[in-house]
């Protein structure tokens, strides 16, 4: 996909975003109805937007949506595309660029994820420090874009330090417990044998899951300050003998909502 393609589908749609966006936010598990807290000032379906991937999984609407948050103005993407559901990497990591585009500068990138550190539990919120990208194929493979990155940026900090630190400091003010751990992303869709999870403990993982990796070193290849949080959904593959579901990610999701929300809320307050 080039430059060009990227921005044929970006301008299909720019007469219809109703501000510049400082901020990204995508809505993983448990964050759903983050933006009906809000005065939304319009939306706008995947699906009404020619050559952008639309999500197939339950319980993931797409659409971006813009709001005001604390008098930041936000775009936020609700449903996220996978690689597991057939999408090219380029494809699940566009919904990013276009937000680029729009003129974002800093993203929050959510999601739910087993956990794989022991000390963790269904319902911890973690602060994401770093990721292992190595099970998945990078973002930047292909002609380069040059309108949007180097051919070899740097990854050395993907997870912004400032931002990390407004995480922490959101949660202390609203008495949040966070942990803080790596997130290591797989391609899904299946979940992982108890012996993938023993080697990505060893590797130093913290929590596993099937998004957002690729979405930060896009996002931090084209200049946009992220930071990221994960809301342990259930404890990985071997860690209890309890067989792993989606249906039991979305219940703890949900039973996680509140908090996740008044982090996320109090994150944007303080940026």
């Amino acid at each position: 996909m080039t430059y060009d393609d990227i921005l044929e589908i970006y301008n299909s749609i720019k007469d219809r975003i109703p501000f510049q966006p400082r901020v990204g936010l995508v809505l993983g598990s448990g964050l759903g109805g983050f933006a009906d807290d809000y005065e939304v000032a319009t939306s706008i379906p995947y699906s009404e937007i020619k050559g952008f991937p639309v999500s197939t999984v339950e319980g993931h609407d797409g659409r971006f949506i813009f709001a005001r948050i604390h008098d930041v103005p936000v775009v936020m993407m609700k449903g996220r595309v996978h690689l597991y559901e057939g999408y090219k990497t380029e494809e699940v990591v566009l919904p990013i660029r276009i937000m680029k585009l729009m003129g974002i500068e800093k993203l929050i990138l959510t999601n739910a994820a087993g956990g794989i550190n022991l000390d963790f539990s269904p319902g911890t919120l973690m602060i994401i420090t770093d990721h292992i990208s190595s099970f998945v194929p990078s973002p930047l493979i292909g002609k380069n874009i040059p309108e949007f990155e180097t051919r070899f940026p740097d990854m050395s900090a993907v997870y912004d330090r400032e931002l990390t630190d407004c995480i922490r400091k959101s949660g202390r003010e609203l008495g949040i417990e966070l942990k803080e751990g790596v997130y290591i992303q797989t391609t899904g869709p299946n979940y992982e044998t108890p012996a993938e999870i023993v080697a990505y403990r060893t590797l130093g993982a913290s929590a596993v899951g099937m998004s957002t990796a690729i979405e930060a070193m896009v996002a931090n290849a084209m200049g946009v300050r992220v930071c990221g949080i994960s809301c342990i959904t259930n404890m990985a593959s071997g860690v209890t003998t309890k067989p792993l579901s989606h249906k039991e990610v979305g219940e703890v999701a949900a039973r996680t909502g509140d908090n996740f929300k008044k982090l996320v809320d109090g994150i944007i307050g303080n940026l």
